[in-house]
């Protein structure tokens, strides 16, 4: 009788390449059965990030085992869009394998900083070990929208629904308005806009000052971005914005207006506080990495962006 061979069977190999359209389904059945997902607080579906760069995914024979999407979007923010792994497989150790890919990629393209916001407490540890740093907190807040008469804004300055023409100095304020981190782009803010229940603009005679951009459903209205022009505020834009917003919520709509904001965000604050707005106890930490850009010459890893 042949005797038993001792050694283990070989271990499948794992294979991480780019993701490309023909994974769409796979990828979704990933998503779907798998209890490890992380999905970005995103204009755009992680899927729909496939043909961008990069997005890998974890092959292990025949199927996909795994997958991290974080194409950066504006111009070296790159978001975590996705990070999804197969049950069998320790998240550390698909994390590795995947990130390591992924950012030399993201060096390639000119570096920046990587980022996530982590709604799931496992995601936590393996940023963490990685390298990401905890660099603030996104805070819910909400009121009834049930407000006191909206307040007059400064004289020539008028409130109008958002047009699609708009989305070009809407992309200037919001620039203006924000950290690189978190600002949008115009492809994303093309994108709010087509999915928005309400967006509307600020503007004077020296042009566009400020907008809202909202969302609506069955559990209230949210208020997704609201931007001024640092050189128009105080002037109660901001609060304006909000009034108009609320005027135009559908009769019948849960009457909860929500809000998300950085934690250090003190001028967010105090307006949100004055129109009634509370914390809802809910937060989420965000982590950042710095990516070096890569170096020409080949000679070193580069300097940070």
């Amino acid at each position: 009788m042949k005797p038993l061979d001792p050694s283990p069977a070989p271990e499948t190999p794992f294979e991480v390449r780019p993701a490309g359209v023909a994974d769409r389904e796979q990828l979704a059945n990933l998503m779907f059965f798998e209890s490890h997902v992380h999905k970005h607080l995103d204009w755009k579906a992680p899927l729909d990030w496939l043909g961008y760069s990069p997005f890998m995914v974890l092959q292990e024979g025949p199927r996909i085992a795994g997958a991290l999407a974080c194409p950066p979007d504006p111009e070296s923010i790159a978001w975590l869009r996705l990070f999804v792994f197969a049950s069998h497989l320790g998240g550390h150790a698909a994390w590795r394998l995947l990130w390591s890919t992924a950012l030399p990629q993201l060096e390639a393209q000119g570096g920046g900083t990587a980022a996530a916001i982590a709604t799931q407490r496992w995601l936590d540890p393996i940023l963490l070990e990685s390298g990401f740093r905890l660099v603030n907190h996104i805070v819910l807040l909400e009121t009834n929208t049930q407000m006191a008469p909206a307040p007059l804004t400064s004289a020539g300055c008028v409130i109008r629904p958002m047009l699609p023409d708009d989305l070009p100095r809407v992309v200037e304020v919001d620039s203006a308005a924000f950290d690189p981190l978190w600002r949008n782009s115009l492809e994303g803010l093309t994108n709010a806009l087509s999915q928005a229940c309400y967006a509307s603009v600020a503007e004077d005679r020296s042009g566009l000052l400020g907008y809202q951009l909202s969302t609506g459903g069955a559990l209230g209205t949210h208020l997704a971005r609201l931007a001024v022009r640092p050189t128009a505020q105080r002037r109660g834009l901001g609060a304006a914005l909000v009034h108009d917003l609320v005027a135009h919520i559908p009769q019948g709509r849960e009457p909860r207006l929500t809000v998300n904001t950085q934690s250090d965000n003190i001028a967010s604050h105090a307006l949100y506080a004055r129109l009634g707005f509370q914390r809802t106890g809910e937060s989420f930490p965000v982590f950042a990495y710095d990516v070096k850009g890569a170096d020409p010459t080949g000679q070193n890893g580069g300097v940070p962006h």
